[in-house]
Order: structure tokens, then sequence, then C-alpha cells
């Protein structure tokens, strides 16, 4: 196995996701710069193009759907979860640098650890994802890896979605949501909950995450955007 074939393992490890198309995925992996212009190479650029897009469009609908804010308090918010400085904390927390095909001059220059270079990859990666394994899997790997950047935009000035589903039931049914694991997989150190949340007489959702809490939030904001008008 070549040496970009065992970093995209050990990557596709990190974030909870394993290709069915490695090319699709090296290619999200690959700047501008690789090849330092001896042979044509297919980059990341359109990738991050269409990754840019589908994380503003998760990301427009989480924060909808969290609260009933201003369009402009929205997108002050949208702004900060979408901006490439978020996107580059996120790739060094999943440790793309460690897989990025750079130029060995694009290297020295510490390109590895650039916000500009690491979160094209990070939504190149997004798009890979959403390309390969549908739109259900890029939303889960949207809500494991933004989870945390979301709680700290957010920062509580929100109402939990956990909350907002026991008012709603509790007010048109009832009843009260029932929380169940159905799976846990990952190791110890990077574990992935998929609960699901069950309102009796309205129906189940599911929702996944990097902790049972937030597998739990994302759970009800799902089974509120599905609430039978």
């Amino acid at each position: 196995m070549s040496v970009e074939y065992r970093k995209l393992t050990a990557l596709e490890a990190r974030i909870g996701f394993k290709f069915k198309d490695k090319n699709l995925a090296l290619r999200a992996l690959t700047h501008s710069s690789f090849g330092d212009g001896r042979r044509i190479i297919q980059d990341n650029e359109r990738l991050e193009f269409l990754g840019d897009r589908v994380l503003g469009l998760f990301t427009a609908e989480v924060l909808f759907f969290l609260s009933p804010e201003s369009e402009g308090t929205m997108a002050r918010r949208l702004n900060a979860l979408v901006r490439k400085e978020t996107c580059a904390r996120i790739a060094r927390k999943l440790g793309v640098g460690e897989a990025l095909q750079i130029s060995p001059s694009e290297e020295k220059q510490g390109g590895r650890e650039k916000n500009s270079i690491l979160g094209d990859a990070c939504e190149a990666l997004l798009a890979a994802v959403y390309l390969d394994g549908g739109f259900a899997a890029s939303k889960t790997f949207y809500e494991t890896h933004w989870a945390t950047e979301i709680e700290a935009v957010t920062n509580g000035s929100m109402k939990d979605p956990k909350t907002s589903l026991q008012e709603k039931a509790a007010g048109q049914t009832g009843a009260q949501p029932v929380y169940t694991i159905i799976e846990r997989s990952g190791p110890d150190h990077r574990p992935l909950f998929v609960v699901e949340v069950t309102v009796e007489h309205i129906g189940s959702a599911k929702g996944s995450g990097k902790s049972k809490k937030d597998a739990e939030r994302y759970a009800a904001l799902h089974l509120l955007e599905d609430w039978p008008s």
C-alpha cells in the first residue's frame, strides 16, 4: 500500500467514514501545489466549492431549528461556523494535515498548518463524503465534527432542542420523549453514538454525535424538523 493510501486509511479511522472511492478522497486532500507543475493533477478546488455549499446548507438548517432568532443574528452565527478558521480548526482536530498531498516547497513553508489550505481541505473532504456516501453520511460527518463549534457559537443562548421537544410533546400529546442508544462505534478515544428519540403518537428520529448528549440533541432536532404540521 502506498504512503498516501496508508495516510488515507488512518484519516478514515479518525473521521469515522470509509470511502468507497479512494481516488475521490485523495483528490479532496490534494492541494493545487502538488506536483510543482510537472504534471496535471486533479486538486481539491472543485470539491472545496461544493463542500462550501454543503456546509452552508447544513449550518443554516441547524441554526434555523435551534432558535427563532432573526435572520441577521442567524447570518452572523452562520458566518462564524463556515469561515476558513473554523474549518481549519476542525481539520487540525481530525489530523487532515497529515494526509494532505502538497508540494515540498509548500510543505517547507508550513502548508500543512496554514488555515487557508486546511480550511479548503476540510470543505473538500465534506464534499467527498457527500458524493461518496450521500446526504445522510455527510450530515452525520457534519453533526459529529462541527458539534463543538456549534455549541461554542450559540454559547447556550439558544434553547436546547431537547427542551424544545419536551415542551412541544407535553403541550400537544402529553407524552415525554424517550431516548435510546441504538449504536456505539469507533475507538474509545473517538466514539460515535447514534440515538433514537420517540414521542408517542408523533414518531421517531435519529441523531449522531461524538457524545451521547450530542446525539440526543441532534435526534431531538431532527424530530422537531419532521414534526407533523
